[in-house]
């Protein structure tokens, strides 16, 4: 099926992909423009992936104040290069991290940042909760992961659905500005502040 430039010019707009990954996307796609968005989207995962190595020692600390200048946000994102950091799709990036993490509240930047002591309480209250249930004990484990999982995509950053689109984490919006800006990024801490 010959795909026509306008639907590659269209399919690039709209996710920033090289006009020969939008037309390639498209041809494996069949013409189909969301799947061939999917496809690109994979691949970004993909070439995210490979930049997790790079080092990130360039960045900024970027401030958000909310409208009410009761509530507001710092955080601190990392690029390889200077040349990212001053970048409108970083800077961008840096202000939805911000405006999230007010919106949010996230207690921790990852699961490896919150203390074991903290998970082994929050295990131990959905245990008391399960007693007296008469499950076994594998049945029982699962349940608890399961409310874990739930807890940690409440208050672990990486781990919770993003304020302007919820289908996505913010690992997942993470890595489409990686693939989509080139460099490796890493959200390295974040403060929120309110009265």
């Amino acid at each position: 099926m010959p795909i026509d430039a306008k639907t590659v010019f269209a399919l690039r707009e709209q996710t920033g992909a090289g006009m020969m990954d939008a037309k390639k996307a498209l041809e494996e796609a069949q013409g189909d423009v969301v799947k061939a968005i999917e496809l690109l989207r994979e691949r970004g995962v993909v070439k995210a992936a490979k930049k997790a190595d790079r080092a990130t020692r360039e960045g900024r600390v970027h401030a958000y104040i909310h409208s009410t200048g009761k509530l507001g946000a710092l955080v601190e994102v990392l690029s390889e290069t200077d040349f990212v950091a001053r970048n409108e799709a970083f800077i961008d990036f840096c202000n939805d991290i911000a405006m999230h993490v007010c919106a949010s509240d996230p207690l921790y930047l990852s699961r490896a940042d919150v203390p074991q002591e903290v998970v082994a309480k929050e295990r131990e209250i959905y245990l008391a909760e399960m007693a007296g249930q008469g499950k076994p004990a594998e049945v029982l484990e699962k349940i608890v992961e399961g409310k874990l999982n739930k807890w940690y995509s409440e208050v672990v950053l990486l781990e919770q659905p993003f304020i302007k689109d919820e289908d996505k984490t913010i690992e997942g919006y993470l890595k489409e500005k990686i693939a989509s800006l080139g460099e490796n990024m890493a959200i390295k801490k974040f403060a929120r502040f309110s009265i």
